[in-house]
C-alpha cells in the first residue's frame, strides 16, 4: 500500500464534512459570524461596537461600518507595535505584506494564530482533501511537494514578530513534519533575492521525486524554466516522472495555461486553482471540469457582497448568480467588514461556487465600457487559441484622446510565443471583447466613442524588470492587469523604449 493511500484516510472525515456546503451554507456562515463576535467581544474594537449586545447579522451590520484598509490602518499599526486586544484577542505577531493597492503603498494584514490555522492552513488541507477525493489513485505523498514562497523580515524589531509575503509566513510557521515532504529547504525558500532563489530552488529540487507543486503561476514558471535550462531537458516529466498536480493561485491561470501544457505533456497532470490571498483563503476549484471555485464557508471568514451596480452589502444567502459583487470579509485575523478589493460572480448557490471577475480598482471604465479582468482573460484566450500565440504578461489602460481626438484601449503584451500577425491578434481580441461585453460593444459601435484597441508588443522580461525596479520581484507580487489610470502603463512603456 502506498503512503498516499494511508495518509489519504486522514482526509475522509473532512471530505464528508464538506458535503454540508451543498445545503447548509447559511447556517455555516451564521455560525462563523457568531464565533467571530463572541471571540472578539472583549477587544477594543468589540467594545467600541457593542459586540456583547449583538444577537444576529442584522445587529452586526447596524453597529459595524464597512471598512477599507485606510479605516483600519491606525489600529493595525498599533498592533504591529505590540499592543494587544485591539482588533483580535491577544497580540498578533505576523503581518502579511500585500502590494494589492493602486497607490503603491503596502498593506500589512494581521495573521493571528487562529487565522493561520483555521483559515490559511485549513485551505491548504482542504485543497489536498478535495484533490484526493477527485483522484483516488493519487501518489502525491509518495514523493515531495515544491512549495514556492516569498520572504519576510522583522516587524518593528519586535521579538518573534514578522512581516512579509503570506507564503513566507506560512513556511516559517509550518508543522516541522511537513518539511520532510517538501522542497526546497527553508533557508532557500525564504531568500529575498528571487533571482538567486530561483536557481537554488531549481538546483535543490531537480534531483528530488517531486509529485506536486504549489505557487503563483508566473513565478513557478520562472523556476521551472530555470530548471529546464540546468538539466537540459525539454519536458518537466523528464525531470520529475511522477509529477501529478499544480495547486496554483494568486493570478489568473489563463495566460499561462498553454505554456504549462507545453512544458508538462504528461496525461496524468492535474491543475487545481485556489483563491488564497493575504487576507484569507476563500476558494478551491473542486471540479476539474468547472473553472468556478467552491466558496469555503466554515473557516474563520464571514462573507458579504456589495452589488457592483450599487446598493448595500448583502449576506451570502442573498446573492444571485451571474451578478458582479465586490467582496467584503470579517475574519479571525481582525478584519471587520473589510473590502478586500476583489470582485466575484457566483455560478451556483447550491453549493456556493464563484469565479473571480476582477478587482474593484482593476478595470477600465473610462468611456462606460465596464471592461473587467474576466473579460480580458477570455478575450486573450480566444485570440491565442485562434493564432497559436501565448501571452506571458500584459496590462491595459485607456488612451483618453490622442492628437487625432481618438480614444481607445492600449494593451501592452509580452508574448512567450508571438502571433505571426499582431494586427490579426488585435482584431480577434477586439472582436471577442465585443461579443462578451455588451457595454464595450456599444462604445465600439462605428468607432464613435471608442476606437479599435491598440497592442504594443513588450520586449522580453519587461514586466520582470519593472517589478525588480520596484523591489517586487518574486513572491506574491503581480502586475495590475487593467487600470483607468495610465500611471502603470506609462512606467512600463518608458522601460520598453
Amino acid at each position: 500500500m502506498s503512503l498516499t493511500s494511508l495518509v489519504g484516510k486522514l482526509f475522509i472525515p473532512r471530505q464528508r464534512a464538506l458535503e454540508k456546503y451543498q445545503h447548509e451554507g447559511e447556517a455555516l456562515q451564521r455560525a462563523v459570524l457568531s464565533h467571530l463576535i463572541k471571540t472578539a467581544g472583549d477587544t477594543e474594537f468589540g467594545r467600541n461596537h457593542a459586540f456583547s449586545s449583538m444577537k444576529d447579522y442584522e445587529d452586526f451590520i447596524s453597529q459595524v461600518p464597512v471598512n477599507t484598509y485606510e479605516e483600519l490602518k491606525g489600529d493595525i499599526d498599533r498592533m504591529r507595535h505590540g499592543e494587544a486586544d485591539i482588533l483580535w484577542p491577544g497580540k498578533v505577531k505576523w503581518y502579511a505584506k500585500s502590494s494589492g493597492t493602486t497607490n503603491d503603498k503596502s498593506k500589512f494584514i494581521p495573521v493571528s494564530p487562529e487565522g493561520l490555522q483555521k483559515i490559511h492552513y485549513a485551505g491548504g488541507r482542504d485543497s489536498v482533501a478535495i484533490y484526493l477525493r477527485n483522484n483516488p489513485k493519487s501518489r502525491m505523498f509518495d514523493g515531495k511537494g515544491l512549495i514556492l514562497g516569498g520572504s519576510h523580515a522583522p516587524n518593528y524589531n519586535l521579538k518573534d514578530s514578522l512581516v512579509g509575503d503570506l507564503s513566507a509566513i506560512l513556511i516559517e510557521n509550518i508543522n516541522p513534519l511537513v518539511n520532510f515532504v517538501r522542497v526546497p529547504k527553508k533557508q532557500t525558500a525564504l531568500l529575498s533575492d528571487f533571482e538567486v532563489k530561483r536557481e537554488r530552488i531549481a538546483e535543490e529540487a531537480m534531483n528530488q521525486n517531486v509529485t506536486n507543486i504549489s505557487g503563483v503561476p508566473s513565478w513557478m514558471l520562472s523556476v521551472l524554466t530555470c530548471m529546464m535550462e540546468l538539466t537540459g531537458k525539454t519536458h518537466l516529466e523528464e525531470v520529475w516522472p511522477n509529477i501529478e498536480v499544480f495547486f496554483h493561485g494568486g493570478v489568473a491561470f489563463t495566460p499561462y495555461r498553454e505554456q504549462y501544457k507545453r512544458l508538462i505533456t504528461s496525461p496524468n497532470m492535474h491543475y487545481m486553482e485556489t483563491y488564497n490571498a493575504s487576507e484569507g483563503f476563500f476558494g478551491i476549484q473542486d471540479d476539474p471540469a468547472d473553472k468556478a471555485m467552491l466558496l469555503m464557508l466554515d473557516y474563520g471568514v464571514f462573507y458579504e457582497f456589495i452589488p457592483m451596480e450599487g446598493g448595500a452589502p448583502i449576506p451570502l444567502w442573498a446573492v444571485e448568480t451571474g451578478k458582479n459583487y465586490a467582496m467584503v470579509i470579517s475574519t479571525s485575523c481582525g478584519l471587520w467588514r473589510y473590502e478586500i478589493g476583489d470582485t466575484v460572480q457566483f455560478t451556483s448557490t447550491n453549493p456556493y461556487k464563484f469565479i473571480i471577475s476582477g478587482r474593484t480598482k482593476h478595470f477600465i471604465n473610462a468611456f462606460g465600457e465596464e471592461l473587467i479582468v474576466d473579460n480580458a482573460e477570455q478575450g486573450l484566450a480566444y485570440a491565442c487559441e485562434q493564432t497559436g500565440a501565448e501571452v506571458l504578461e500584459y496590462t491595459a489602460a485607456p488612451v483618453f484622446m490622442d492628437e487625432k481626438a481618438k480614444c481607445r484601449h492600449q494593451w501592452l503584451i509580452e508574448f512567450s510565443k508571438r502571433p505571426a500577425d499582431l494586427q490579426q491578434f488585435a482584431d480577434l481580441l477586439d472582436k471577442r471583447l465585443q461579443e462578451i461585453n455588451s457595454d464595450y460593444e456599444a462604445k465600439r459601435y462605428k468607432d464613435i466613442t471608442l476606437q479599435h484597441l491598440e497592442i504594443v508588443e513588450a520586449r522580453p522580461s519587461l514586466f520582470n524588470d519593472w517589478l525588480k525596479l520596484r523591489g517586487k520581484l518574486g513572491g506574491q507580487h503581480k502586475v495590475p492587469r487593467l487600470s483607468n489610470s495610465r500611471e502603470t502603463i506609462e512606467q512600463l512603456l518608458k522601460l520598453n523604449s
